[in-house]
């Protein structure tokens, strides 16, 4: 028996090629490999805008425009990249600057040894600050996505 499901090894590979890609240039920028960018979240490109956009572009060649089908996955689409570029980004950007913030309490802390009453902020674990995505990179994963689901299908 064989298994070929265009929609899913178009999605699939799109999630792959934007995580490559994001921890290929996370190398090149930083001249340091992160194996984390593999999986993690936010970055160049969005890998959730890859993954929804190749979807949605083979749904579209396989079933067309008007399609229950169509419609359904071009909703999920914007409403991930929506989130990508909304919600998840503002919560990153709340993390870097908690983050900033609990860096300043462990200098005050460094440098005033009598207070002892921030011990429990500093035991708080560094917030990740990689959630979400600049419209740029939600754009650029898009386009990866569409190109990939016009190639697979």
């Amino acid at each position: 028996m064989e298994f070929f499901n265009p929609t899913l090894i178009a999605a699939i590979l799109s999630w792959a090629a934007a995580q490559s890609t994001k921890l290929i240039i996370n190398a090149v920028k930083y001249r340091k490999f992160v194996p984390e960018r593999i999986f993690g979240a936010g970055g160049m490109p969005s890998s959730h805008a890859s993954t929804v956009s190749a979807l949605t572009t083979v749904i579209y060649r396989l079933t067309g425009a008007e399609s229950v089908e169509f419609a359904l996955s071009l909703t999920l689409a914007l409403v991930v990249m929506s989130d990508a570029a909304g919600v998840r980004r503002a919560a990153g950007l709340h993390a870097k600057e908690l983050n900033r913030i609990r860096h300043i309490v462990a200098e005050f802390e460094n440098n005033h040894p009598e207070e002892k009453n921030v011990e429990e902020i500093m035991e708080i674990q560094t917030l990740k600050e990689y959630l979400g995505h600049t419209p740029l990179e939600v754009i650029c994963g898009a386009a990866l996505g569409i190109t990939i689901g016009f190639l697979v299908n």
